[in-house]
């Protein structure tokens, strides 16, 4: 089949206008969802893809793993429900760990978009829900038996209709039935925004489908791509990391071949899967690790399936970054966001003015449920982050989510929605790694239980050992570590807890390391630091 050619301007406008039906739909989720898990903190992505289920465009605000998840989830749901079983208004689902994101709370929908009565491609959407049963979410789980209702692909809706057996075993089996099932429409609402807008772009622009429109970008993203990456010299690149682990740290390993104009990125020597929730997936380490390579080489390329196309990454089956069933993965950014920063430092071996320091990641969270004092029960969702890595000509911004892009969850909203009480919330002075570029502090928050009775809580915190704590580079000084304090004594931050009224939850993120020597940075920076309150 012949490929129409776009010319620049034309390329540019449709290119930019499928970013905005994403954004716009985005704005939507946002708008109509209940959770403040999509509203405050933003974890979720919208994503378009052709009717192979390739990736075309994704909103501006989209979570990274996200983004490089979606559409694999869809090609998934094509195997089970190909073009001929489908039909306007179908709305597909599952949060299958081995088929989505890699654990239960993530749940991935996606709607066929047809014209002219042809399917033309999908609209897709993951969002993280604020609760799905089973335990409250914590490295703690032995599989994924315990971690709460798996969803297997199906249609949720059928040709608009929602499915309400489906919704009777969703609301039975949540503590919070109406945020789930309000996160769940609210994610609805923004497909078939997309749905409307991507049929209206078709028939402006005359065009029978996305095929010509996707092969342009898909063609043009995996030739920029491939010219960033012939910007660094071939090798082998290797990087070995620790992460916290359960009982002892867990060993990470990667080695990282640059040929030319391709990558491969092999996961080989890493440690096995374990039982307990830190197991990742091999979509969500392709995803993060895929976005470690284009974060340093190619930031400036909208993403889409193009870009992917030179990087290989494997990871041995049954390992931690590959698990296999009924490996639990509730926990799994615990591990998965190593991988990134483990693709930037093996990089810095090469490209060292391009890179950051060590983040003080991954993201931290903490799950609490119980009942408040008129009865009703809650169970929320809390996101906190640490300090960023100082680069090259940069300080490291103080208390920023990365690679996750979710924000940390607004005091006002910890209040309202929950019997938490945040007597204070600040940045950990003087704790961002030294260098001629000061790393990110971290942040501490206190919390205090106003409910009705113990709180059942569970954490994802990480780098709380002095062997994982945040790496400086070019001679920059590590960040501090992290704490979790119960009740003003140090708590393990892998195990659940109960706190009673009156009790108290006080934690402290890792902050970001330095870069570069620390006997060069000047006086007006260290000036600053202390006008600014960053030190002491």
């Amino acid at each position: 089949m012949a490929i129409k050619k776009f010319n620049a301007v034309t390329l540019e406008m449709l290119w930019t206008r499928l970013i905005s039906i994403t954004d716009e739909a985005a704005a939507a989720l946002v708008r109509t969802s209940f959770s403040t898990v999509v509203r405050e903190s933003n974890d979720f992505a919208c994503v378009l893809t052709d009717e192979h289920g390739l990736s075309l465009a994704q909103a501006t605000d989209s979570i990274p793993s996200f983004i490089g998840t979606v559409p694999r989830t869809i090609r998934h749901f094509l195997k089970e429900y190909p073009a001929s079983q489908l039909k306007p208004g179908d709305i597909l689902i599952t949060n299958d760990i081995w088929m989505g994101t890699g654990h239960l709370p993530d749940i991935t929908v996606a709607k066929p978009i047809f014209h002219n009565r042809k399917l033309v491609g999908f609209a897709g959407s993951v969002a993280h829900s604020p609760d799905i049963g089973g335990r409250i979410r914590s490295p703690d789980a032995r599989s994924v038996f315990e971690e709460g209702l798996q969803i297997p692909v199906m249609k949720a809706m059928n040709a608009g209709v929602i499915d309400t057996t489906f919704e009777r075993i969703v609301r039975k089996n949540v503590r919070v039935p109406d945020q789930v099932m309000g996160d769940l429409y609210a994610q609805f609402t923004a497909l078939t925004l997309m749905e409307h807008r991507v049929m209206a772009l078709l028939k402006e622009h005359k065009l029978v489908s996305l095929v010509e429109l996707g092969h342009e970008i898909h063609t043009r993203s995996e030739k920029a791509m491939r010219a960033a990456i012939r910007e660094v010299p071939n090798g082998v690149y290797r990087q070995t990391s620790l992460s916290d682990g359960i009982s002892e740290p867990i060993k990470l390993q990667l080695a990282m071949t640059v040929r030319d104009d391709s990558i491969e990125i092999d996961f080989a020597g890493t440690a096995p899967q374990v039982a307990k929730a830190i197991n990742v997936c091999m979509a969500y380490t392709i995803a993060y690790t895929s976005f470690g390579v284009k974060a340093v080489l190619a930031p400036h390329i909208p993403n889409n399936e193009g870009v992917l196309k030179p990087i290989t990454i494997k990871a041995p089956e049954g390992s931690i970054a590959n698990s296999t069933p009924p490996a639990a993965g509730g926990a799994r950014a615990l591990i998965g966001h190593f991988f990134p920063m483990m693709v930037i430092q093996a990089l810095s071996q090469a490209l060292p003015q391009r890179v950051i320091a060590t983040v003080g990641s991954p993201l931290w969270c903490i799950n609490a449920s119980g009942q408040r004092h008129d009865g009703s029960q809650f169970a929320s969702l809390f996101f906190t982050n640490g300090g960023y890595g100082a680069a090259h000509g940069r300080d490291g911004a103080q208390v920023l989510s990365w690679p996750s892009n979710v924000s940390s969850t607004p005091v006002e909203m910890i209040e309202q929605l929950s019997p938490l009480r945040v007597r204070y919330r600040r940045f950990r002075k003087g704790t961002g790694g030294a260098g001629e570029f000061r790393g990110g502090n971290g942040q501490e928050i206190l919390f205090e239980s106003h409910a009705a009775g113990p709180v059942t809580v569970a954490f994802l915190a990480e780098r709380t050992r002095p062997e994982t704590a945040p790496q400086g580079i070019a001679g920059g000084a590590q960040g501090a570590c992290g704490e979790l304090v119960i009740n003003g004594k140090p708590a393990d931050p892998k195990s659940q807890h109960y706190v009673d009224e009156g009790g108290t939850i006080l934690i402290r993120t890792p902050a970001g390391g330095g870069y570069g020597d620390p006997a060069k940075r000047t006086a007006a920076r260290i000036a600053a630091d202390r006008a600014e309150g960053y030190v002491d």
